[in-house]
């Protein structure tokens, strides 16, 4: 692997566009057996771009894309990036009071979502402070086998053919007709310190924060990433890409590292283990990438039973630390499959866009998270300093490199906070995760500093939860925590406290979810609540959430 690679002083949609010119006919994305050439990509997206202009969207003018992996985020998304504008990256399944933070915070002037999410984002925009038009896509547009787009159609599509409602809307497809040959498009300008792209990363209490990531960062993290994996990542290989595009992972790696290679993306909008392992069988991708719970999934699936998995050259795993026990499931499962690769681990976070670490191809260290991407250094801090600590030593570790954020949105504090000028003269990035480095440079996660719970992959942060749980009248406090779950690896469960005289009931437990529910993701509810008289508490008077998550996970395992 490279210590070092030289990076263009080009704009994603450009890197993008050099692969159209050098191999116009190869695929670029595939959705439903349907075949997106690279030619037809960027036609795709110079027309979507020519229509953001007629629309009145500027260089620096936000819009956010609220959809799973279809093939108008894609478009959407490089267009944007072709006149200069920023997307901001929104789960489509985000409760309707995060959708109005995310458009208030970014001053986003529009929405593209899903059919299927148009009435939940209108209601959002009650909570705006700005005009917002909404653009619809439908997924029935992007199925072109008519047998597949008539079921669809027959099952889900035919209930949100009344969307858009409001006459400022409207539909992906007449919002294209504006795309005119005769709309000149901006002059492309490279700008290291322009935000192409926000990502979420939730706040550890209150707000989400967003995470300002520029050109040179998505860049810079899919060459490392081509650099880090040792294959060829090139034309006429292809990447099974069910990370969704709302989530750093997704979009760094499953879908702009292989679209900068000239190779293809095979589109999952949503994932269940049945279809994936269809897909795993008749499509034969060469690399897949997800989190634990994807491929501890893998092992219990009857599809996958007798299939030759000899076509996959990497496997890759990120959002959530893969356990010893697991990993060694995971490479039997591929040796008995015939596939002649090892798991491997990845190491990130939002804030230098996804993975900057990752295991060797043909080594492995028990525990280890593996060595730092090409141009990225890690070094190992005492907590709260600023001070180096010795190879084999515990403390913070932080990473300095081009993928390295530009900052958080509107949030100089934790900026601050995360972004520090060391005495090399470098901005070094604080992860909040406690590890180790060996002599060698390996790199080993510990535990995170900060309370968080990952569950199916997505971060969920206690403090936010609890915030909501506290607000509601009838609550005293309460406490969130993550439990050890087969299937998610955690799951959440929400400990609460009733004011006196105040009944534990069912009714009262239903009237906790409907308030989660309008202002939290579906991921990050509760799967369950428990009552309480009194919680443990520290010396110092808090919530002794460390007690609590030990003993619900020693229940589990009784």
């Amino acid at each position: 692997m490279k210590k070092h690679i030289n990076y263009p002083k080009k704009t994603m949609f450009q890197l993008v566009e050099d692969m159209a010119i050098s191999y116009p006919k190869e695929p670029a994305y595939e959705f439903y057996n349907h075949k997106t050439t690279y030619e037809g990509f960027l036609n795709r997206i110079e027309r979507a771009a020519r229509s953001f202009i007629a629309c009145g969207i500027r260089k620096d003018d936000a819009v956010t894309i609220c959809l799973p992996n279809i093939p108008q985020a894609l478009d959407c998304y490089y267009a944007l990036n072709r006149i200069g504008a920023t997307s901001n990256m929104v789960h489509p399944m985000s409760a309707k009071n995060e959708i109005s933070f995310y458009l208030n915070i970014s001053q986003s002037k529009m929405i593209l979502t899903l059919d299927m999410f148009y009435e939940k984002v209108l209601a959002a925009l009650d909570q705006v402070d700005h005009p917002v038009t909404i653009l619809t896509a439908r997924m029935q547009d992007e199925l072109y086998n008519p047998f597949i787009k008539a079921g669809y159609i027959a099952t889900q599509g035919r209930k949100f053919l009344k969307y858009p409602t409001r006459k400022e809307d409207e539909l992906w497809t007449q919002f294209l007709k504006k795309g005119t040959t005769n709309i000149q498009l901006p002059e492309i300008v490279y700008d290291p310190s322009h935000t192409a792209t926000i990502l979420y990363s939730g706040g550890t209490s209150g707000l989400p924060k967003g995470v300002c990531l520029s050109d040179q960062n998505f860049n810079a993290t899919a060459l490392q990433a081509k650099e880090a994996i040792e294959v060829t990542l090139g034309v006429g290989n292809t990447m099974l890409s069910c990370m969704p595009v709302f989530h750093g992972f997704g979009l760094g790696i499953n879908i702009h590292t292989v679209l900068i290679s000239g190779a293809c993306c095979i589109l999952m909008p949503t994932f269940n283990g049945k279809s994936y392992a269809q897909m795993l069988a008749k499509k034969k991708p060469n690399f897949i990438a997800g989190v634990p719970t994807i491929f501890e999934a893998l092992l219990h699936l009857k599809e996958l039973d007798g299939v030759d998995l000899s076509f996959l050259k990497g496997m890759f795993c990120g959002g959530d630390s893969l356990s010893v026990e697991l990993k060694k499931k995971v490479d039997q499962f591929l040796h008995e499959h015939h596939a002649s690769i090892q798991v491997r681990e990845g190491y990130g976070l939002t804030e230098c866009v996804t993975a900057s670490c990752l295991t060797p191809k043909d080594t492995y260290r028990e525990n280890s998270i593996g060595l730092p991407f090409p141009d990225t250094e890690y070094c190992i801090v005492r907590p709260g300093t600023d001070e180096e600590l010795p190879y084999g030593e515990e403390g913070e570790i932080i990473l300095k490199g081009p993928s390295v954020m530009i900052g958080y949105l509107k949030n100089e504090e934790e900026t601050k906070q995360t972004l520090r000028k060391l005495s090399d003269g470098a901005i070094w990035l604080y992860t909040g995760d406690l590890g180790s480095m060996d002599k060698d440079g390996y790199i080993y996660f510990k535990q995170r500093i900060k309370r968080m719970i990952v569950t199916n992959g997505y971060n969920v942060y206690p403090g936010q939860v609890e915030n909501i749980i506290d607000s509601i009248p009838e609550v005293s406090y309460s406490c969130v925590i993550g439990v050890k779950d087969p299937r998610r690896m955690q799951k959440v469960k929400a400990y609460i406290v009733l004011k006196d005289g105040v009944a534990k009931s069912d009714a009262m437990k239903e009237k906790i979810m409907n308030e989660l529910k309008a202002h939290v993701a579906a991921y990050a509810l509760p799967k369950e609540i428990e009552f309480r008289n009194e919680l443990p508490k520290t010396l110092v008077g808090k919530v002794a959430y460390r007690k609590l998550e030990e003993e619900a996970n020693k229940e589990i395992e009784e």
